[in-house]
């Protein structure tokens, strides 16, 4: 696949492992994936490249990623539409809720999903 074709992900994941893990399986499945390991990192690369899809944890260090969703929500230009999607270890309903309210249009909950299947949930929302 032409590289200006394959699809943009931004992964905002403080564990490493994880983040290693859910980087290999996207670009297994020919995603371009930009990595980021804290929210302040991850909210820099957000406003400043494009992303067809950005996997956003909420406990970050620096910014948590319920703050790089208000800022970003202020300080995005128009023209940028990510399908974002929060991945937590908070299986609290407010936590989801909130995150939804704030932009984002999915939530995975860690400790359910492998990166396999985290990867097939972003082939469901990029096809």
């Amino acid at each position: 696949m032409p590289e200006q074709n394959k699809k943009r992900v931004l992964l905002i994941e403080d564990d490493i492992f994880l983040r290693e893990l859910c980087s290999i399986k996207l670009k297994e499945s020919k995603y371009i994936v930009t990595e980021a390991s804290d929210g302040k990192d991850g909210l820099d690369k957000l406003l400043h490249h494009s992303y067809d899809i950005v996997l956003l944890d909420i406990m970050l260090p620096l910014k948590t990623g319920f703050e790089v969703l208000e800022e970003y929500n202020k300080l995005k230009s128009s023209d940028q539409n990510p399908k974002i999607i929060i991945m937590t270890n908070l299986n609290e309903q407010n936590q989801i809720t909130k995150g939804l309210k704030l932009g984002a249009i999915d939530y995975i909950i860690k400790a359910h999903y492998s990166p396999t299947e985290i990867v097939a949930k972003i082939n469901q929302l990029t096809t």
